[in-house]
């Protein structure tokens, strides 16, 4: 059970988050742990006891209220308190409809020249939350290079950043390649945290399910491959074909936005939902 200590810890006053975005908080449908979440027609998930979940209709609402800029790609949000004296943290599921990726360069991984591309690609993605009146990102590097495990067909890699107010965040990313696309899941915290979540970050990972017919070794001949491979789900995210000489520099952006405005909207939002001064109680 989650005690009221943990609730109260969230100092941001509820009167500071804007009434629109409080409303448009109060219209995500969330579900509490332990449960199975739908992450659209692809795939499951299981909830840890004492987080929230939100599918395809709640997700986009929740990253309006995190300032992150949606794709349409979004299957669902698990949300979480660390403990008693850590942030709260989330997960970000996307899916994207790009065939069956090549494993071919899972042992040829140059995180060097993804780095510079990442950066690169940063910089045009900050242009865009510019004209919303968001903060800037900038890339610092790797909190873990990318690596490629072949028994799971998962790809993961962590990478750090900071805004231009100097706040950190890290993103610790998994990609869970599929017969038909690819499943995209993002740890978002900071950076402080990431050694103590990344275990139940793993476990709920170990627990996502494809549904039938989705897992990567039930490709058949016939179905439809990807235009591009590992290197650029690292380096530009799916969905576009991997250039030659480029590495979807002009598609790359962090999931995390601003980061003092994401981690204060979470807050506020955390305790609202399982507030209102009440315990959250585990189902």
């Amino acid at each position: 059970m989650l005690a009221r200590s943990i609730l109260c810890r969230l100092a941001i006053c509820l009167s500071v988050m804007p009434a629109v975005a409080a409303a448009q908080a109060d219209k995500i449908p969330w579900a509490k742990g332990p449960t199975r979440g739908a992450l659209g027609s692809e795939a499951t998930i299981s909830v840890p006891a004492g987080c929230l979940f939100t599918g395809v209709d709640g997700v986009k609402m929740f990253l309006q209220l995190t300032e992150n800029i949606a794709s349409g790609n979004e299957r669902g949000v698990v949300m979480c308190q660390a403990d008693q004296s850590g942030d709260p943290w989330f997960v970000l599921f996307s899916y994207d409809k790009s065939g069956y990726v090549r494993d071919d360069e899972g042992s040829n991984l140059d995180a060097d020249a993804i780095l510079e591309t990442v950066r690169r690609g940063t910089e045009a993605a900050n242009r865009e939350r510019k004209s919303r009146g968001w903060g800037t990102l900038s890339v610092d590097g790797w909190a873990t290079k990318p690596f490629y495990d072949r028994t799971t067909n998962n790809l993961t890699w962590a990478i750090t950043a900071h805004d231009n107010t100097g706040g950190r965040t890290v993103n610790h990313s998994v990609r869970l390649l599929g017969r038909g696309g690819v499943m995209h899941a993002d740890l978002v915290t900071t950076p402080t945290q990431l050694d103590a979540l990344v275990p139940p970050f793993n476990g709920m990972i170990s627990a996502f399910t494809y549904q039938p017919g989705q897992k990567y070794a039930e490709w058949r001949p016939g179905d439809k491959v990807a235009a591009y491979g590992l290197t650029a789900l690292v380096a530009g995210g799916a969905g576009v074909a991997l250039a030659k000489s480029g590495l979807l520099v002009k598609f790359w952006k962090l999931i995390v936005a601003g980061i003092a405005a994401t981690v204060a909207a979470i807050k506020r939002m955390w305790r609202k939902l399982t507030g209102r001064r009440n315990e959250m109680q585990p189902q």
